[in-house]
């Protein structure tokens, strides 16, 4: 992939982000056969295809392993990946910060406050609801809880007609903080039992993958990302300000409602189905643009694909680098990003006058 610093013109950069569509749509495929071909189990992707090209039946172990428990990790993981990573690049974008990501809508604390309250009071709850959600309990539990923050925290930051990007950032920081505040309560009555549970979940994991989870979510997360990859001329526009954005014609507050139900509507699946998962919103678009460019009409088509492939490498180490155990895949993304992330700031550290 062509780093930027040697593209001359704008329209070479157009073209080199256009480019990396096909580079990494190829590496996504080449992950996403390493995602089904690996896992703790001895059972061989070659091998079953190659049954297959002969004619023979898979045995029933072979397809529990490859159809029932590694293809939905693996659609569930590109999913998840994809929309973290666009959700990333549409905040950086809305808020003009590098730093910002998904967390900063109040979604993942709202997502997290309402997972604790379903496995700390998940007893106490009426009987007929349990029975309703069943063992999609905590998933249904964390995406009204992320849904219902995001609402609450453009509530506060429209005024007027007028949402401020500004208001939103500290009314985010606020909110978390009060969510952290009664989690740790909730945390602090907890069992045993329920502290292991809501560690594995706080810490992101795509070990409870079925097609049933997979099919709830991936509509959700597939229209919120269909929505988001409209906005690419919007925030290009909005990169120039708000006010110049609106000269040229863009709709600033239309644009910026459609940005906040995206990422509240990608993400809040995303964070319902697997947990807390970090640096990917992040990590990936910074990634991109120092490759191919800001311009966010080729930027949020990379993040998804490259959030989707980062993902699932991920998965892939959680699941075999401990075998038979798992890692938390939380924890991986963390080892791998974070490194990733001080180098960034390492590298641009004179442009953002820290």
């Amino acid at each position: 992939m062509t780093a930027i610093s040697d593209l001359d013109t704008p329209r070479d950069r157009l073209h080199a982000a256009r480019a990396a569509h096909l580079w990494l749509a190829l590496l996504l495929v080449v992950v996403s056969l390493a995602s089904l071909a690996w896992g703790a189990s001895g059972t061989s992707l070659w091998a079953a295809l190659a049954k297959l090209a002969r004619g023979e039946p898979l045995t029933q172990l072979e397809a529990v392993i490859l159809w029932d428990i590694r293809a939905p990790r693996l659609a569930l993981g590109i999913c998840v990946g994809a929309s973290l990573a666009v959700s990333g690049a549409v905040m950086q974008g809305l808020f003009r910060n590098p730093l910002a990501d998904p967390g900063l809508v109040g979604v993942s604390a709202g997502a997290g406050l309402g997972a604790i309250i379903a496995i700390v009071l998940g007893a106490a709850l009426p009987v007929w609801l349990v029975e309703i959600t069943g063992n999609a309990l905590v998933p249904v539990a964390a995406f009204i809880g992320g849904w219902a923050s995001t609402m609450v925290l453009y509530r506060v930051a429209t005024r007027g007609g007028r949402t401020s990007v500004a208001t939103m950032l500290l009314a985010g920081i606020a909110l978390g903080a009060l969510a952290g505040a009664v989690s740790g309560v909730l945390v602090y009555i907890a069992d045993d039992s329920q502290l292991r549970d809501l560690t594995f979940w706080g810490l992101g994991s795509l070990a409870g993958a079925t097609w049933a989870k997979t099919l709830v979510a991936a509509p959700l997360i597939a229209l919120s990302l269909g929505a988001a990859m409209t906005l690419g001329d919007g925030l290009n526009g909005l990169a120039m300000g708000e006010a110049t954005a609106h000269h040229i014609g863009i709709p600033v507050q239309r644009m910026k409602n459609i940005a906040i139900l995206t990422v509240a509507g990608a993400t809040g699946a995303a964070v319902a189905v697997s947990g807390g998962i970090g640096f990917i919103g992040i990590v990936v678009p910074h990634l991109l643009r120092l490759a191919t460019g800001p311009d966010h009409r080729t930027l949020l088509i990379n993040s998804a694909l490259l959030g989707a492939s980062l993902l699932l490498v991920a998965d892939v180490i959680s699941r075999t680098i401990i075998a038979p155990a798992e890692l938390p895949i939380g924890i991986v993304t963390a080892v791998l990003g974070a490194p990733v992330f001080l180098w960034i700031l390492l590298r641009r550290r004179t442009m953002m006058e820290l």
